[in-house]
């Protein structure tokens, strides 16, 4: 390698960042929407959660994506995102139609619903 080369890349900011330091993001990101969902009540914080989870793993597939010089990983998280706003108009939906019902977003108001 040329000095020219050694010395740009000593001076770009992300250098040094690897796969590893990705992945360590993303399954903390998706540990975190994970323990989020579980342990809340709510939900609005509940969707936030799920959508949290969705990010988390777009990000290891864009990782793994750029560590294969492939872009399968690009594409799919994509679709992963348009997945995740057909879910969003949904959630929205169904979290307007139970506070309309129970003026509560608690997740114990839905069993009332059932009839």
């Amino acid at each position: 390698m040329s000095d020219a080369m050694s010395h740009f890349l000593a001076l770009t900011p992300m250098a040094d960042v690897t796969l590893y330091h990705y992945l360590v993001v993303s399954a903390a990101m998706f540990a975190l929407g994970l323990v989020g969902f579980v342990s809340r009540r709510n939900m609005i914080v509940m969707f936030l959660c799920t959508e949290l989870m969705f990010q988390g793993a777009g990000l290891a597939m864009i990782a793994f994506g750029r560590r294969w010089m492939d872009h399968n990983g690009e594409v799919f998280v994509i679709f992963v995102l348009t997945i995740a706003a057909a879910e969003a108009a949904l959630a929205l939906a169904l979290v307007v139609l139970l506070y309309r019902k129970k003026h509560s977003l608690d997740t114990e108001a839905w069993a009332q619903l059932r009839g």
